[in-house]
This record gives structure tokens, sequence and C-alpha cells, in this order.
């Protein structure tokens, strides 16, 4: 979009150049009018995009906010040797020209992506019209990881069925096979129906529109609801789940995510504590946010993985995962349900000592009804 701006605020610059020296030929008799480079910044802060006139020393003779915001222009001049050399090569050419420029202002700023188109004004002048397009490029990237590690992670469970499928139909006459083969077929089963189903789950959680199911939602009920889905799991393991949840603590937002999203903090607990222990699930009010608390007696996290753990499809222990039909996806599940309710999780955990996470939601306080007195 930035980039058919800068096109267009081009255009639009040239053309009005053009028809002033029409007019100048028209009538040589009176005092030249000349499109200023302020006229053409003016258009550019009207499209709210980036731009920049340099000279031919590549100077800068006028600017957009947004170009000064962006750090391209400091202190009246263009920074960066690649944006430079970029309006340079186009004044060379004598045409318009677009290219992605990796760009940091300095050694201690990230690089971001800009996409860069520099258009020659007349022999004097060039415009650069900049957008920034490193979220863009990040979501593109994210958007290929998802696409990649979804192929990966239903390949391993359809391959799984398949092969099952066919050592039934040759064990047909054995019934210990038979019996050995469907039991690890209906497990193969649900750990790609759990897969498709926590995929569907973050993809609508990522898409963030929770407006149409956004109500006041009491958390002692879902935890009780995340606890009752999770207490088959946990008795098959003899883990006992203390509970520790008053009533009264309410947030806005949308009852089955924050459900699911508990449900998967319990169900992780579980999954990585040893049995015959115990997970601990309380809540407190600490300055208008509620903290809701899962602790667990487990095997821990190494300090050096506890950031990509809420990463999509992140295992600390794959051959646990596997043996667990975990699928990677459940603590993303619980960190883009935190970020849409306007919170946050986040993990305490040493190895061989268990793990704290921590659900930092926003409480919901309704009104008051105003008396109508001043």
């Amino acid at each position: 979009m930035g980039i058919c701006a800068g096109a267009a605020v081009a255009w639009l610059v040239l053309f009005m150049m053009t028809r002033q020296k029409k007019r100048e030929e028209q009538v040589p008799n009176t005092v030249a009018l000349k499109t200023s480079p302020a006229d053409a910044v003016a258009f550019l802060e009207i499209l709210s995009v980036a731009g920049v006139i340099l000279d031919r020393l590549n100077d800068v003779v006028s600017n957009t906010q947004l170009a000064t915001e962006m750090g391209i222009v400091e202190y009246g001049h263009l920074v960066g040797d690649e944006l430079k050399d970029f309006a340079a090569k186009a004044r060379i050419a004598r045409e318009t020209l677009t290219e992605e420029i990796s760009f940091a202002k300095n050694l201690r700023t990230a690089k971001v992506s800009l996409s860069v188109r520099a258009t020659p004004l007349d022999e004097d002048h060039t415009i650069l019209v900049v957008e920034d397009r490193t979220e863009a490029r990040r979501l593109d990237e994210t958007r290929r990881d998802f696409v990649e590690n979804i192929s990966h992670e239903l390949k391993t469970p359809i391959s799984s069925i398949s092969l099952l499928s066919e050592a039934l139909q040759v064990a047909v006459d054995n019934p210990e096979q038979v019996k050995k083969f469907a039991k690890n077929l209906q497990r193969e089963s649900k750990r790609l129906g759990s897969l498709v189903k926590e995929i569907i789950q973050l993809s609508r959680i990522q898409g963030g529109d929770l407006a149409a199911s956004v109500e006041p939602v009491d958390l002692s009920t879902v935890i009780s609801e995340a606890v009752d889905l999770n207490q088959f799991q946990a008795d098959s393991k003899n883990i006992k789940l203390n509970v520790n949840v008053p009533e009264g603590l309410v947030v806005l937002g949308d009852s089955e995510l924050l459900t699911m999203a508990m449900k998967n903090l319990i169900e992780n607990a579980i999954v990585y504590s040893n049995a015959d222990t115990q997970v601990g699930i309380g809540i407190r009010e600490v300055d208008n946010f509620a903290e809701v608390t899962v602790t667990d007696n487990g095997l821990g996290i190494p300090l050096d993985q506890q950031e990509r753990i809420f990463e999509r499809f992140y295992r600390v222990d794959p051959s646990r995962s596997r043996e667990t039909g975990g699928t990677g996806l459940g603590l993303s599940i619980v960190k883009h349900a935190a970020i849409n309710h306007g919170g946050d999780v986040n993990v305490f955990s040493r190895v061989g000592l268990g793990s704290t996470f921590t659900l930092r939601l926003p409480l919901y306080t309704e009104n008051p009804t105003s008396s109508g007195e001043e």
C-alpha cells in the first residue's frame, strides 16, 4: 500500500511540475510559480507515508513527520548509507526504482526491513517513499513456519494410522495382534483428532475476534470446568488436584477460550508430573489483575528453554510428548488466549523442583449505575 501511495504521489508531483512548466511556456512574461518540495511533502503527509525529498548531494530538503518517527531522518539528515546510495542510483538511472533495504539507525538498534521507492523529480531533487515491511515480513515467515510445522506434525499420525491399518489386514487371523494394533490405531487417531482440534482452536484465538463472545466470566467457574476435564487423567496417575479458588473474581472475556487455556495449563502440569504427586491450582487478586497459578512437583524446565515453551509445536521433551500424545500447541494456546484477554502468562521453574505457571487477566468491574446527582 505504501509503495502504491508513493507511486501516486510521485506521479502527482511530476504532473504538477509538468503543468507548471507548460504554464511558464504559455505565459513567459509572468513570474514563474514553481512546485516546491514543501508542496510535495504536504501531499505525502496527507497520505500518511514516510517521504523524503533530497537534493543532488543527498541533503534533506524536506520530509514528512513519519520519516522522522521511523528514524530515517534525524536532525535534518538522511540516516543510512543504503538509502543514500539507493537515491543516487535512481538519480543516475533517471527512472523510478523500488528495492527492499535492510536498515538500522546504528549498531545498537535492530535492523528493519524497508520497501523503498526512489523517483527523480527533476535534475536537482529525488523523492524517497519508504514503507516499514518488518512486521509484514515477520507475519509471512510465521505463516510459512506454521504451515510447515502443521504439515510435519500431521504427517506422523497419518503415517502411523496407514501402517497400522495395513498391519491389521495382515494380522486378521491373530486376535492378540489385532487387539494390539487396534489399540495403537485408536491412540494415533486420538492424537490426530487432538492435533486438528488444537490447530483450529489456535487459529481462532490468533484471529483475535472475540467481540461476539465476550461477557463477564467468573474465574471460579472456568477453573472448576477445567479441573473436571482433567480429573480422569489426574486419577489415572493418582495425582491430587488441590484447588483453592475463591468466587467473585470476574474477567471480561470468552468463557470457552478461558476454560481451554486453564484446561491446557492443568493438563500440562499432570503430564509432566510423576505419579502419586499433586498439582495446586490457586487464584488471587493483585493490582486489579486476577493471578491464576498452576503448580506441579514435576520434572521442571531448563532455564534456557523457558522462553520457548510458549512457541507453537515446541516441546521440552519430544519423546515424552510422543508417549503422552502431546501436540506442542497447548501452551501456545494459553499464551494467545492471555494476550487476547489483555493479560499474560509466565513460568517459574527449576529442573527437578517443578514449575509454576501464572496466568494474569485484568479484572472486570461493572460500572455503577449513575444516580444522576452532580
